[in-house]
């Protein structure tokens, strides 16, 4: 299984991240993709996946929850980041909008938006794109770029899921899946196996009974067995579906 997006540099993980890693490895977890969401975040998640070559890859970008007074500020360091390590990385993320908590900021979280799809476009690298509560703003922003990435963490309708498949994008999909009274098995209805993507949003979201819980990779499994079930097949043809989206998404070996 590959984890296309954990956190794998936040304190949850601090105690014991090299025994974690390697239980994943045990587990039957092949890579996992670290995402980062600030300026803080770039040393941290390139030095972790530098430990690591060829298991842990990174990206670098700016969250939306992140973009403060400041944003201007951080964003230069962040793009000078991912300029300079452009060889790196398998991605530009975690980017997108959120309006769920705060939208002092809305506007510039656009605009680091739209600067980040741009820069993706500039150096080929996908996205990997944050939506809450802001799905309009995200889809319209998203049909005036020209990227390929995934819409990290999709809880959405068939609408929405269309619209994500007629450009050309992924859908990730994690532990949400197997959450009671979860409506997104009736929207992978119309989602081929071929676009979907496995990941936890780690040390987040954890699956179903291990809600609450810190989130591992190797949790996956879970997922992957909710999925057999929506698409009517073996947890083996999950896993290799997935495993082939994400090497060729992120261009992983």
């Amino acid at each position: 299984m590959i984890d296309t997006h954990i956190h794998l540099d936040e304190e949850a993980y601090a105690p014991d991240r090299e025994a974690m890693i390697a239980r994943q490895k045990e587990c039957g977890v092949t890579a996992m993709i670290v995402p980062g969401v600030n300026a803080m975040s770039v040393e941290g998640i390139l030095d972790l996946c530098r430990r690591y070559p060829g298991y842990c890859y990174a990206g670098l970008g700016f969250h939306p929850q992140d973009v403060k007074a400041d944003w201007q500020e951080q964003w230069a360091i962040i793009e000078k980041a991912i300029r300079e390590n452009r060889k790196e990385l398998v991605a530009i993320g975690e980017i997108g909008l959120d309006y769920y908590w705060d939208i002092t900021f809305k506007d510039a979280q656009q605009e680091v938006f739209k600067r980040q799809l741009a820069l993706a476009e500039e150096l080929d690298l996908p996205v990997m794109i944050h939506n809450r509560e802001a799905t309009e703003d995200t889809l319209k922003i998203l049909k005036e770029a020209h990227v390929h990435g995934v819409i990290h963490c999709f809880n959405g309708s068939k609408e929405t899921a269309q619209q994500i498949l007629n450009m050309g994008l992924y859908l990730g999909i994690g532990g949400v899946l197997t959450f009671k009274n979860c409506k997104l098995s009736e929207t992978l209805e119309i989602v081929p196996m071929e676009r979907i993507v496995l990941e936890t949003d780690g040390p987040y979201l954890a699956p179903t009974p291990h809600r609450g819980e810190r989130n591992e990779s190797r949790l996956m499994i879970l997922v992957a067995e909710r999925l057999a079930q929506v698409y009517n097949c073996s947890i083996d043809t999950i896993i290799a579906a997935t495993n082939a989206n994400a090497k060729r998404l992120f261009g992983l070996k």
